[in-house]
């Protein structure tokens, strides 16, 4: 039997006929693969279930942390629940599947150099990855929209019963420092968030206005203070390894049909977690 793995993916964006061709395919390459989701499988509630059930049936733990895409609203969709209800109903639906939400308690792997300590996370953002010339949160607001880049959110993700987005952003990132330092501190961690927990990332985006949508700054120091071993997310359709502090992170995003066809593109999907090959 081959050696289990632990694989990465996000950003499955199934409204794309070709992207759930890439769902109905995907297996394991061992019978105890675990495969962490980094959110954005579809926006209709439909859709989301029907790819987290395919991935369920096929590997043996899907663990899921929320995009951007799954809290929304669409108006087509026949569960209108909003904001942090919505979550809500996502993790449920998770829990009837069997499979690892932000919510449960933190899995631990035995992989060759001990275990390891699997954190799923819900932290959204707050727009203070701002270009250098934004001081405020609207001025980067304003700088997208005469850029024409705007993220789909501002009208589809709400944040009730919370203020704004990033009231929503400052509870995530509580509530998820405060389970974070409760863990056994003798174990490593793999941090899996949609979104990159650092800055860096964000750096090669051809709209840096679109960096605002795109974490928080208040997670920078999270793969250090929390002993991350690997840092899996997406959100930015730029699948890549990066090193940062002697941390991996990978970015194991799908993204859609356009990009993924472009010539030169890693279409080495799901992307490998654990164990790392790569060295920085």
């Amino acid at each position: 039997m081959a050696p289990a793995n632990r694989l990465g993916i996000s950003d499955l964006h199934v409204s794309h006929p070709e992207n759930r061709e890439i769902v109905e395919n995907l297996r394991p390459t061992a019978a105890d693969d675990w495969l962490l989701v980094a959110g954005d499988v579809g926006e209709l509630t439909e859709d989301i279930e029907w790819v987290l059930s395919t991935l369920r049936d096929h590997f043996a733990k899907v663990v899921w942390a929320t995009g951007n895409h799954e809290p929304w609203t669409p108006r087509e969709d026949p569960v209108q629940l909003r904001g942090e209800e919505r979550y809500r109903y996502l993790v449920d639906l998770c829990r009837g599947m069997d499979i690892l939400t932000p919510e449960d308690p933190y899995a631990v792997w035995e992989v060759a150099g001990g275990p390891v300590t699997v954190a799923p996370l819900f932290v959204l953002y707050d727009y203070s990855l701002r270009t250098p010339t934004a001081v405020t949160k609207e001025a980067a607001l304003e700088q997208a929209y005469e850029k024409g880049v705007v993220c789909t959110d501002e009208f589809f993700l709400h944040p009730d019963p919370y203020p704004s987005r990033e009231a929503w952003c400052d509870a995530r990132v509580r509530e998820s420092e405060r389970r974070l330092a409760a863990c056994d501190p003798d174990l490593p961690t793999v941090l899996v968030n949609h979104y990159p927990l650092v800055r860096h990332p964000t750096r090669i985006l051809y709209h840096p206005e679109f960096a605002q949508w795109s974490g928080t700054v208040r997670t920078a120091d999270w793969h250090h203070r929390f002993r991350a071993r690997s840092v899996v997310y997406g959100h930015l359709h730029i699948p890549r390894t990066t090193w940062h502090d002697g941390v991996c992170f990978e970015e194991v995003s799908v993204g859609y049909p356009r990009e993924w066809r472009r010539p030169g593109h890693p279409r080495n999907v799901p992307r490998r977690v654990l164990p790392q090959t790569r060295t920085p």
